[in-house]
């Protein structure tokens, strides 16, 4: 069975930094697409950054340059790492495995 879970989050002040973490279980995390998407109050669930098997990377406009995907094949943990973070980078942020699996999600508030 395949889990993922997710650690990292918490309130940081506009400027700061965080890294999220997702621990993957019963998979190899550099076997799949993995990504990151996060999901504010009254708003859908969007794509925040996405590692292809091969380290290709993706990420939305509003985090290039701010967010970097990694993940480190020894631990099976995919990261992000967040700089600069703004009050709109504010929500539930999920780990994502190929099409369907889902971690439980960790908070980030930003404040201004």
């Amino acid at each position: 069975q395949v889990q993922l879970v997710e650690s990292g989050g918490g309130l940081v002040q506009a400027g700061g930094s965080l890294r999220l973490s997702c621990t993957v279980s019963g998979s190899a995390v550099s076997a799949y697409a993995m990504g990151w998407h996060r999901q504010a109050p009254g708003k859908q669930r969007e794509l925040v950054a996405a590692l292809a098997p091969t380290g290709r990377t993706h990420y939305t406009d509003s985090v290039t340059g701010r967010f970097t995907i990694s993940r480190d094949n020894s631990k099976n943990t995919l990261y992000l790492q967040m700089k600069n973070l703004k009050p709109e980078d504010s929500g539930i942020y999920y780990c994502k495995k190929g099409l369907s699996t889902w971690g439980q999600g960790t908070q980030v508030t930003v404040s201004s």
